[in-house]
């Protein structure tokens, strides 16, 4: 018998998959100075997975909070515009220090959105991703590091810092996975939501690899 209709929905608040109903998106310093020190991958890639993240998260409704790191005290410059273009409507919110959870704004950010689950990506990924993530996996959040929208110094410092966030009990995930785990089931009315993603991603990223810049 052909199947045609989805399988019942699990209860989307507390699935212990990622749903649009129980999940957030931060984006910690995709600052232009972040991205000129990051050789363990290239910026057309992250920009790649970065943007298929905010595309994502504004088709599925996610609660988004973007942080910046220098900016007030004149040291950095804003979060990438192409990036910010994506989220109409989201303010960032500026720090002093490298661990984003130990600002007062940005814990109060993540705390008004009522999700423990966490879908993080930060430049670079052996600091200011690193850091929160310890910090809010020790405080009963559950973060999951989105590995191929990231960078870090050096592979080695990207790789091992992958490593210690995993050993703390967060999860790595990439870009197009979190899209699948929010869609879920092709036969739903809400998969167009990621077929459009994918209908822009994939042409991008072909194109990209045919440039040589992935």
């Amino acid at each position: 018998m052909p199947k045609t209709q989805p399988e019942p929905i699990r209860d989307p608040a507390v699935d212990h998959l990622l749903t649009p109903q129980n999940c957030a998106l931060v984006l910690i310093d995709y600052q232009p100075e972040q991205y000129r020190t990051i050789t363990s991958s290239t910026r057309d890639e992250i920009d790649l997975n970065v943007i298929a993240l905010c595309k994502l998260a504004r088709a599925y409704d996610l609660p988004v909070i973007v942080s910046t790191v220098g900016v007030d005290m004149g040291v950095n410059t804003g979060t990438a515009a192409e990036i910010m273009a994506e989220l109409p409507g989201v303010t960032e919110i500026d720090r002093s220090g490298v661990n984003a959870w130990e600002d007062a704004e940005f814990r109060q950010a993540i705390e008004a959105t009522g999700r423990k689950k966490i879908v993080m990506a930060g430049l670079w990924t052996e600091v200011c991703l690193t850091f929160p993530t310890l910090d809010m996996q020790a405080e009963g959040y559950q973060v999951y590091p989105v590995a191929d929208a990231v960078g870090g110094i050096s592979p080695v410092a990207h790789d091992r810092a992958l490593e210690r966030m995993q050993a703390a009990g967060a999860t790595p995930i990439t870009a197009i996975q979190f899209g699948s785990e929010l869609m879920r089931n092709w036969a739903r009315d809400s998969s167009d939501k990621f077929r459009k993603v994918l209908q822009w991603y994939f042409p991008k990223r072909f194109a990209l690899m045919k440039e040589g810049k992935i």
